[in-house]
């Protein structure tokens, strides 16, 4: 059973990479490496798996679970795990959460079905979210999408979901849209239940947490959680000074990780562990490709000017 039944999502939590091999099998010794990495950083309440950095998409659910047990076998004593819920359909998301559940999680990130893309409505939303919260007593998370794409959750269904489904107790905010953005942080942060807001918007990351988030939940995390831990205590004891001396590290990482394609910001967060000497390899299951020379270029370029690692131990003209 989890360790942390406890645990109300919030703070820094980092969203971890999955290591592949040559032949795109889960690269389990170096898995355990990165996990153990990342997790030894000070200051994150959590560590999310089975998520977009993952590759969710791409895991057959015997993977998934896999992913589970090896995540709780390494690191499940130090750290609440935060587990993915990817699936088109109501019925096998709950299976999913019945397996994260049994596996140790302690919280659940719940995607948004892809059929939402061609329309919802706040019932199918509620509905959704209630078949989920019935097979789990885990807290859960509502993953924020931005209404652009059919899958964010308007206002009102979001207030819905919030006032009748008392395990959700966080949104992951990827709204992509300021003042949207906001209104989560003063809305559902002071409800009689709260609900806390973690920022999921890394490519502006300061300017997001200034507005009051309770958290964020990144895959950024996988290469720069030290950094973020960092400037969310920063923000919190508001030292506004440190804070952006902080974020001027972090930009160039941001820059880089989040340019278009945007499909690619994991793939390159895998290169950028390469280049920093913590991942043996950077594998990404297709449809996704091996990045050019040119990305690698703008990748050891980022890593100098945010001076992440040793200093002086990456020669960027590599």
């Amino acid at each position: 059973m989890p360790r942390h039944m406890s645990y109300i999502p919030h703070g820094v939590i980092p969203a971890v990479l999955l290591p592949f091999d040559s032949e795109f099998a889960i690269d389990e010794a170096n898995f355990r490496k990165h996990l153990r990495d990342v997790a030894a950083v000070e200051g994150l309440s959590a560590i999310t798996i089975n998520a977009h950095s993952t590759e969710v998409g791409s895991c057959t659910v015997d993977e998934q679970r896999r992913v589970v047990e090896i995540a709780q076998d390494e690191i499940g004593a130090k750290l609440p795990l935060i587990n993915g819920i990817w699936a088109d359909g109501s019925i096998e998301a709950a299976r999913l959460a019945k397996m994260a559940t049994q596996g140790g999680a302690s919280a659940l990130l719940v995607f948004p079905p892809a059929p939402f893309t061609l329309g919802q409505s706040p019932a199918m939303a509620l509905a959704h979210f209630k078949r989920i919260a019935d097979a789990t007593d885990l807290p859960l998370i509502v993953f924020q999408y931005p209404l652009a794409t059919g899958q964010g959750y308007p206002k009102d269904t979001l207030l819905k979901l919030c006032e009748e489904v008392p395990s959700i107790r966080a949104i992951k905010d990827w709204i992509g849209n300021v003042p949207h953005h906001e209104w989560h942080v003063r809305t559902l942060q002071s409800l009689p239940r709260p609900v806390n807001v973690l920022t999921t918007h890394s490519a502006w990351l300061f300017s997001s947490l200034v507005l009051g988030c309770n958290g964020l939940l990144s895959g950024s995390g996988s290469v720069i959680a030290d950094l973020q831990a960092q400037m969310f205590r920063a923000v919190q004891r508001n030292d506004m000074a440190e804070a952006k001396r902080l974020n001027d590290r972090i930009e160039p990482t941001a820059r880089v990780f989040y340019a278009d394609p945007f499909v690619d910001m994991h793939n390159r967060m895998k290169e950028a562990l390469v280049l920093l000497g913590r991942m043996e390899r950077a594998v990404v299951r297709p449809p996704l490709i091996k990045l050019g020379e040119a990305e690698l270029t703008s990748l050891r370029q980022a890593i100098a000017d945010a001076r992440l690692g040793a200093e002086g131990a990456l020669d960027i003209a590599a």
